[in-house]
């Protein structure tokens, strides 16, 4: 379960369930399904809206309508990554896997150099708060296996296969 503890949010429908979106004053902190969510809200201000994070969201749904289409390869809504330095080096790295690819843990660890972290690479992962932007589903075990994801295998499974899908349209 990931925890949500940003000043913004807003639940969005699509395709493989509900998910919690989160924003602060930069851009979206947060996404995750609402299945695999711990909300932790301490006073009403988390629940306020402004019209910056509604512009952010707007953007997020519009992108993720036509990401799950199959029509968006690349998000351009603005992300406000929170994490450490080393984490937001992970991170940075999955934003750089094309639409459609996968990699694998140890290829992950080895482009950011350091070929032994793969088990804090994939810690790395398991912490990502903005999953399908940050698409850390992309990462497979070196067998070509499908691991971990904060949705659900199952979910990760059907986000490659979308993905997949989508790119063999553009092929024809």
């Amino acid at each position: 379960m990931m925890l949500f503890q940003g000043k913004y949010r807003k639940e969005i429908d699509t395709p493989l369930g509900k998910m919690i979106a989160g924003a602060d004053e930069s851009g979206i902190c947060f996404l995750q399904f609402a299945d695999h969510t711990v909300l932790e809200i301490s006073s009403e201000e988390h629940l306020s809206e402004n019209e910056l994070s509604e512009s952010y969201f707007k953007i997020l749904a519009k992108e993720l309508s036509e990401y799950f289409r199959g029509s968006l390869h690349k998000f351009s809504v603005p992300l406000s990554v929170q994490g450490t330095d080393f984490q937001k080096k992970v991170w940075q790295k999955l934003l750089e896997i094309p639409y459609a690819s996968t990699k694998t843990y140890h290829e992950q660890a080895a482009e950011i150099g350091n070929p032994r972290a793969v088990r804090a690479a994939a810690n790395a992962n398991g912490q990502n708060k903005i999953i399908i932007l940050i698409p850390c589903h992309r990462i497979v075990g070196s067998s070509g296996k499908l691991t971990g994801y904060n949705g659900g295998i199952d979910r990760k499974m059907k986000l490659l296969e979308l993905e997949k899908r989508a790119s063999k349209k553009l092929l024809q």
